[in-house]
């Protein structure tokens, strides 16, 4: 049972297979904070839990009730203005102009399984996993308001989710001006702060910062997750490492403006809160409406930051990915853009795509440039039809030949763009997000539409429908290359306007939604300039995500080992492009390039018909080994050995292993190479102890323990007594790990 109540005690005690999360109704009918940890065994009550003393220049709740000090206590989910004086969980404004709310406890609902959120990307067990679900409902009598806060709790992944929803039974309506996902407040402050932050083409690097008093936040207000910082966070003891030592992890099911915050208080307590950015929202909760605020996922663990990313990935192939591709191969593509650009008809593209089915690769994607008269970026988007100048037989007739290629077929799609030049504008210019008389801010010389509009998303709806069904489309890349300026809608009232950020995305998973629900054999990969919205909304529709617009093997070293914390490598789209790299202009070798995206969703993003028939042999030799290891390398557990965030950015290595452990590949990158090093050796992850293996078809068997214990030697790249015939810089050294009996 993953969920006990204690009714006589108001105590409620969430248990998954390693962690107990506790709380109690408190002497105010508010809900009060016990404990989350490692599991504990259920009790009736926790008295010494509970233990209360008063401190001085402090509010209490009554004059008989001196010690209970809001503003001392452990809470679920706070309240604003009655005594508790840190940040709290959310704000409402009544019509009389007061915030002050008292919702007590009134009852709960306790039941078996986890159903799916209407309106928003949510968590679900549809396979019987054990998962129970527990709504709190919470009533503010005075003003006719209920609160129901629900915990999810999904046992065998050690993974609890959390979310609120406010529902007005008033007859007058309620401005809802904050209202935050998930509220944990710990009971101390020895915690390091990791956060994923960077920019465009350095997305989710990896800085861990101790907490300190005051407020510590990472958030966005892009209306979009963004590069800059993830919706994903960890909370770690200073000790903690990536195999041991205890560490919470916090990731919001959502896509727009966010907001993740630790605040440390006068007595050294940490109070976490996690949701939508405040500071671009508020609600008109009219009579009979309710909101909802986005999921958030929870985990702990105290076996190390290794142990929370694993625990993660199990849980989001099984509860919160399209159940159709979770576990599914996904297929080695090309994709034509930095072959092509904007310069291609149908034979060059028919080039490359036969040369694409002679070397193994399966999924060809015709990127941005098909559609309206698209010949560079400042035209054409919103004109969702074919370019007949680059396709006179039409798109259909591109598509049915490379099926019969037995090539996948793949399109570039940015829904939620307008051009000025294009037919859309000057059909409904009204549809453009901008404040009539205000000047328009251009970014890559488009404009955004304004996804409020019902009338907008039909349209996208439909025209999008007939590209697929006209072409029988297996994949579409669903990108968006800026963010929102000049927020407002000419159709929402004056009062609504800080509405429109939330309702822009619920529009954004209206489009995903109808399209995915539509079309379920169409494999979608969300991108934002590469990694600008790799959010776990967008994983709800589409399982994989471009990682970044940086395809620099150094740089995607980073990128994805970063990225890696929060997200398994069967969400990171990992491409091969042409060197000098478009980003960093850097020379490195296609075997580097190759190594760093394996451990991803395969894919190569340069102009195969010009390779070299050393660089061809190459290839294919790449296309053969993924296929070989593909289950690997993207359902593997994954295990980090070498962060390059913390060892002077040098060196990288990290392993992924099958899940009868007796099957891995582990690799090790190295920047730059140094004259008379030492000797280095590498210490594989999650293999059994008892079992022998082969490293490389070595003729050496080693023992898991060894492996694991003991290490492997690493050789110098380049002998003492030896001239290197080429730079040996930005080198990466694989490790094929097999079992032998």
């Amino acid at each position: 049972m993953a969920i006990t109540v204690e009714e006589k005690t108001g105590v409620f005690h969430l248990q998954t297979d390693n962690t107990s999360y506790v709380f109690q109704v408190m002497e105010n009918g508010e809900l009060g904070q016990l404990y989350y940890g490692k599991k504990i065994h259920v009790r009736p009550q926790y008295p010494d839990l509970t233990i209360r003393e008063q401190r001085n220049i402090t509010p209490a709740w009554k004059l008989d009730k001196p010690d209970f000090q809001l503003d001392v206590l452990k809470q679920e989910y706070a309240s604003f203005g009655k005594g508790d004086f840190r940040y709290p969980a959310y704000k409402l404004v009544l019509k009389d102009g007061s915030r002050i709310s008292e919702f007590g406890y009134d009852r709960y609902e306790k039941r078996k399984g986890k159903q799916r959120l209407p309106a928003l990307p949510s968590t679900f067990d549809e396979i019987g996993d054990d998962a129970e679900t527990l709504t709190i409902f919470m009533e503010d009598k005075m003003a006719k308001l209920e609160l129901k806060i629900v915990y999810s709790v999904f046992p065998h992944q050690d993974v609890i989710v959390r979310s609120a929803c406010f529902v007005n039974s008033s007859e007058t309506a309620v401005h809802l001006a904050t209202a935050y996902s998930v509220q944990l407040d710990l009971p101390d402050d020895r915690y390091d702060l990791l956060q994923f932050s960077g920019s465009w083409a350095r997305e989710r690097h990896l800085l861990r910062t101790p907490l300190r008093p005051g407020v510590q936040s990472v958030g966005s207000l892009r209306t979009a997750s963004s590069a800059q910082h993830n919706p994903f966070m960890m909370l770690a003891r200073p000790e903690t490492n990536e195999d041991s030592g205890e560490v919470f992890g916090f990731n919001l099911i959502y896509s727009g403006n966010f907001l993740d915050q630790v605040e440390v208080d006068q007595f050294s307590t940490a109070r976490i809160l996690i949701g939508i950015n405040p500071a671009e929202f508020s609600w008109n909760l009219t009579p009979g409406q309710s909101f909802q605020t986005p999921e958030c996922v929870l985990s702990y663990t105290a076996e190390g930051m290794n142990r929370l990313s694993q625990q993660l990935a199990r849980f989001y192939r099984r509860h919160l990915l399209p159940a159709r591709f979770a576990e599914k191969n996904r297929p080695i593509l090309i994709n034509n853009w930095e072959a092509t650009y904007f310069d291609f008809n149908e034979d060059k593209l028919l080039g490359i795509a036969s040369k694409a089915k002679d070397l193994g690769i399966e999924l060809f994607v015709l990127d941005d440039g098909w559609f309206g008269k698209r010949n560079d970026d400042t035209t054409s988007l919103g004109d969702w039809f074919t370019d007949d100048a680059k396709f006179p037989l039409g798109l259909g007739h591109f598509a049915k030949q490379l099926h019969a290629m037995q090539l996948a077929f793949g399109l570039w799609f940015e829904p939620e763009m307008i051009s000025l030049d294009s037919k859309l504008y000057r059909q409904h210019p009204e549809w453009v997000i901008h404040v009539p008389g205000r000047s328009m801010s251009p970014g890559r010389n488009q404009f955004v539409l304004d996804f409020t509009r019902q009338e907008v998303i039909d349209y996208l709806f439909a025209a999008i429908s007939k590209i697929i069904e006209g072409t029988q489309l297996d994949y579409i890349k669903w990108d968006m290359n800026r963010h929102i300026t000049e927020m407002f809608s000419t159709q929402l009232a004056a009062e609504q306007q800080l509405e429109m950020p939330h309702r822009y995305i619920l529009g954004v998973y209206q489009l995903y939604e109808r399209l995915t629900s539509k079309f379920p054999h169409v494999l979608f990969e969300s991108c934002a300039s590469g990694g600008g919205r790799f959010d776990l909304g967008m994983m709800y529709y589409a399982p994989q995500a471009w990682t970044s617009d940086d395809t620099d093997a150094v740089e995607r070293m980073f990128i994805q080992f970063g990225t890696s914390y929060g997200y398994p490598q069967s969400m990171m789209g990992a491409h091969i492009s042409d060197v000098p790299n478009g980003q960093t202009g850097r020379m490195t070798p296609m075997a580097t390039r190759a190594a760093v995206a394996f451990f991803g969703i395969f894919g190569y993003e340069l102009d195969i018909t010009k390779l070299s028939i050393q660089e061809i042999s190459q290839l294919q030799d790449q296309v053969k080994f993924y296929k070989k290891y593909r289950r690997l390398f993207q359902f593997g557990t994954l295990y980090r050995i070498d962060n390059p965030f913390v060892n002077g950015g040098n060196v990288m290595s990290w392993q992924v292993v099958s899940d009868d452990r007796r099957q891995s590949i582990a690799c090790r990158y190295q920047i730059l190479n140094h004259a008379n090093p030492a000797y280095k050796r590498i210490y594989f992850k999650g293999l059994l102890p008892d079992q022998k293996y082969t490293v490389n078809n070595s003729v050496e068997r080693f023992y898991g323990d060894e492996l694991m214990n003991a290490g492997l030697f690493v050789r110098q790249l380049i002998d003492a007594c030896k001239c290197a015939s080429a730079s040996v810089d930005f080198h990466a050294a694989l490790f094929v790990i097999e079992a032998v009996d």
